[in-house]
């Protein structure tokens, strides 16, 4: 962990991350067990219910150096042991960002923004 990660990183969260392959209909063949992650995190809007339906929006957004999240994994602010992200509260990663470790060159930071 670099330095500027070692002071700013001080929550945990809990990552699911998603197996590889699809079923018949293209769902997930499920998720990895549940992991532990250092992170930092931002809070955002979540759903917006118009007149046309539910538009998803960004809920969360979590700073972090695990460098394996993808879209389609699902994510916890907090920690838990359960084995089902959707029952454990979990929102789904929408978007994962890349960033420079531009004061320490050890390891990339990463945007995670969930939707629901």
């Amino acid at each position: 962990m670099s330095e500027t990660a070692n002071w700013s990183y001080t929550a945990t969260a809990t990552i699911w991350r998603k197996l590889e392959g699809t079923d018949e209909y293209g769902d997930p063949l499920g998720y990895a067990l549940p992991e532990q992650i250092m992170v930092d995190y931002e809070g955002g809007l979540s759903k917006r219910i118009g007149s046309l339906g539910a538009e998803i929006v960004v809920k969360n957004t979590v700073w972090t150096e695990f460098a394996l999240a993808e879209a389609g994994d699902y994510l916890l602010i907090g920690i838990s042991t359960e084995f089902d992200p959707i029952v454990a509260g979990a929102d789904e990663v929408r978007q994962v960002i890349r960033y420079a470790d531009t004061f320490d060159r050890m390891a990339d930071d990463f945007a995670i923004i969930t939707g629901v």
